[in-house]
């Protein structure tokens, strides 16, 4: 463990975030620069003590679970938090399943494509991240526990309101096909966690369709570039899909636009402005 260094490096990294970052108020009397140490402290779920003496190199080992808690207190870079580990003397540990956490600059992308709907999905199509528009266009991902946010879950378990498989969409017997090769080769990258293994058995259990291409052992996946949304409120939605790897995190970003003059694009507009307010509607 090199105090020195990580004591140098907790400080250069506190000074260069402002409180309106994380969501702390700045303040009249800040003199500062960046966070307070209470501040960072409060963020990682530590005693202000401890990260003070951490920053003046008095501090004994941390933890797995304090140096996480300052990486995301901090918001490290991946190549920033794997710094902070080896400093403190803690490699950082191998991934047992797929990454949930989405970069700040990735939820700031979503949310500048007003006229896009665009979601982040895990490598076992949990939707991570979604902007308004694609909560308009598919569903309130905020009004869902976690669970239910799984595309693949949903294809295959449901609910199929009024017959339709995933939102309407018109590819979605092909993308219960795709979403099964991707997951198996998920699977395979990510045996030793449990949620990934917990979701193929629920999946094996609950779908004759699921389990018969999952027995097929196929790995390759096709995309599928255009598609038609069946919106209850709106019609039909046919976008332009697009597919955007996040190689680091095992994640990928999609994006939904319109053909420029088309119903679609007005549709997407008269969603833009009516929400989720009223997407309790039966469909």
């Amino acid at each position: 463990m090199d105090r020195r260094q990580l004591a140098d490096f907790l400080r250069s990294r506190r000074e260069r975030i402002t409180p309106d970052e994380v969501g702390l108020p700045a303040g009249p009397r800040r003199r500062t620069p960046g966070l307070r140490r209470e501040e960072v402290a409060q963020l990682a779920y530590i005693s202000t003590e401890y990260y003070t003496r951490l920053e003046q190199a008095r501090a004994p080992h941390p933890s797995h679970e304090v140096l996480a808690g300052l990486a995301r207190a901090l918001r490290l870079t991946d190549t920033e938090r794997d710094h902070l580990h080896h400093l403190a003397g803690t490699p950082p540990l191998p991934s047992a399943g797929p990454s949930r956490q989405v970069r700040q600059s990735i939820l700031d992308l979503l949310h500048r494509l007003p006229q896009a709907a665009a979601t982040v999905t895990s490598a076992t199509f949990e939707v991570l991240a979604w902007n308004d528009l694609a909560a308009a266009l598919m569903e309130d991902f905020s009004a869902l526990p976690r669970r239910d946010r799984n595309l693949v879950r949903r294809v295959f378990l449901g609910p199929h309101t009024q017959g339709q498989r995933l939102y309407g969409v018109s590819d979605a017997d092909a993308f219960a096909r795709i979403s099964t090769q991707r997951l198996r080769a998920a699977a395979a990258r990510y045996p030793d966690d449990p949620e990934v293994a917990e979701l193929v058995a629920e999946l094996l259990d609950g779908s004759e369709e699921f389990t018969r291409l999952w027995q097929s052992h196929d790995v390759s996946a096709e995309l599928t570039l255009c598609k038609t949304f069946q919106h209850p409120l709106v019609g039909p939605v046919t976008v332009n899909c697009d597919v955007l790897d996040i190689t680091d995190r095992d994640q990928q970003v999609v994006i939904y636009t319109a053909v420029p003059g088309s119903p679609s694009e007005e549709a997407l507009r008269l969603l833009s402005v009516i929400g989720t307010q009223r997407m309790d509607v039966t469909r």
